[in-house]
């Protein structure tokens, strides 16, 4: 689905993605590994349109995408969570999933005056799909709660459940298990291998929990210094060497963190 060709991104001297080739193959959950500073983020955001490439080239379904803003890519179903939750804090956990979808009657003033009876239509059925999103994620209890109160794992629900609302082809999840409890990870996991199961969503996830990776993903990407290292399923990589250099001669075998 996504084919990454010899990308560069450059911020002045510093090479943050020096060359990166890659493939994510459609219908997958790969993952992304690597040190602090390897590019991960960096590639996340340049795929996603955030970044413009220095060099180089993301094609998705042969189509060429580079550079394309975030919001055309969203059209396109290509969307991206952070790794620092992005919810509007002050809105309900239903409110902020029914704000997802773009194009809806009520965002012109015409509609708003000569069209009630169509938005209040696309209102129920956002609703009905909100609340049938939420019930997926067994978070459904917390709908009426306010975004901004929601514990970190939880706020991860959510941005997971924003995908949900407008049927995302692929999606790129920037350390999904940032702060969150081995609880709520399992929850997190649990969901994104049904999305992918039940309803064909494409995943690409950073992680350095390596249990929860080795748990979703088939294949592992390793990048190191902007350039991807090695690439195999889970425990292949755990054994490779180039890789548990890559970490500072720690190895991966007991670190959930890197």
């Amino acid at each position: 689905m996504i084919v990454v060709e010899d990308l560069h991104k450059h911020f002045g001297g510093f090479h943050a993605v020096d060359g990166a080739s890659l493939e994510i193959k459609k219908g997958g959950i790969t993952g992304l590994i690597g040190p602090n500073g390897a590019g991960k983020t960096t590639l996340f955001n340049v795929i996603a349109g955030v970044l413009t490439p220095t060099s180089g080239r993301v094609l998705m379904d042969g189509e060429d995408i580079t550079g394309l803003p975030p919001h055309e890519l969203f059209h396109k179903g290509l969307l991206r969570t952070f790794q620092i939750a992005h919810e509007f804090s002050s809105m309900t956990v239903r409110e902020n999933l029914m704000m997802v979808p773009s194009g809806q009657s009520g965002e012109t003033l015409w509609n708003a005056w000569f069209g009630r009876a169509r938005i209040e239509q696309e209102e129920r059925d956002l609703l009905k799909k909100a609340d049938e999103v939420l019930e997926f994620l067994t978070i459904d209890h917390l709908k009426d709660e306010k975004a901004g109160n929601l514990s970190g794992g939880q706020k991860k629900l959510l941005e997971l459940g924003r995908t949900m609302m407008v049927d995302a082809k692929i999606v790129f999840l920037d350390e999904v298990g940032a702060g969150v409890n081995r609880t709520l990870l399992n929850t997190i996991g649990d969901a994104i291998v049904r999305l992918n199961k039940e309803r064909g969503y494409t995943f690409c996830v950073i992680e350095h929990d390596m249990d929860f990776i080795g748990r979703l993903c088939d294949p592992v990407i390793v990048m190191a210094e902007g350039k991807v290292l090695a690439e195999g399923k889970a425990e292949e990589i755990m054994q490779n060497e180039a890789v548990i250099e890559a970490y500072l001669g720690t190895g991966l075998k007991n670190k959930e963190t890197a």
